[in-house]
């Protein structure tokens, strides 16, 4: 998907190429990652449950396990070259809890998202981009369910840039946009940077 905002003001979402079935597969007992065994990254425990990434030779796994039972995601983002790390994951648990996974790639920020609801992890179908190198998770709406704040750069890409917005989504709603920030001269002076945490009353309709 890719959302297009007039004027100045341009928001990007994109859908990676598509890997086999995105829903979650059956664990085996030494898990593949192209054609090496898949290696530990980052593991954090979400309530009842444990999230862990694990990467090979251009391809990475989300391996659920806990309450749960163990599940398997594609992690997309690895195979368009995004750089996983332990600070690829961020998590936030609730009665509906929500995964962030990150990377960056060519000057940008790469995202997916899995949201865990009575007891079931699956796949928001909505992945993010972040052309400002800003990706993460934040309770912008005040509901209980993280929210996505990814920080964009209303400029060519290379370019300086004076034009610096946050875009918000909302991963329980289906990745619907929740609505942007003002656009401002610089990052720093984006809502709580270097945290943006922008306020429910920062947010206008994108592109207005």
């Amino acid at each position: 998907m890719i959302i297009t905002i007039a004027g100045l003001v341009t928001a990007w979402s994109l859908r990676p190429p598509a890997v086999g079935d995105p829903a979650a597969v059956a664990p085996q007992d030494e898990l593949r990652c192209g054609a090496t065994a898949c290696r530990s990254v980052v593991k954090q425990v979400v309530g009842v449950d444990s999230v862990e990434l694990v990467v090979g030779e251009g391809v990475g796994r989300i391996r659920t396990s806990g309450a749960s039972g163990p599940n398997i995601f594609e992690l997309t983002i690895a195979s368009s070259g995004a750089r996983i790390d332990e600070s690829s994951l961020q998590c936030l648990d609730a009665e509906v809890a929500v995964c962030l996974v990150r990377g960056e790639v060519r000057g940008e920020v790469r995202g997916e998202v899995l949201v865990r609801r009575s007891g079931a992890w699956s796949r928001a179908q909505v992945p993010y981009v972040a052309s400002g190198a800003y990706l993460a998770l934040h309770d912008v709406d005040r509901d209980g369910v993280a929210d996505v704040v990814a920080v964009q750069r209303a400029c060519q890409a290379e370019a300086d840039c004076s034009r610096w917005f946050a875009q918000v989504f909302s991963p329980a709603s289906g990745g619907g946009e929740l609505g942007c920030t003002p656009v401002v001269p610089e990052a720093e002076s984006l809502p709580g940077w270097p945290t943006v945490t922008p306020d429910p009353s920062d947010l206008r309709h994108c592109g207005a």
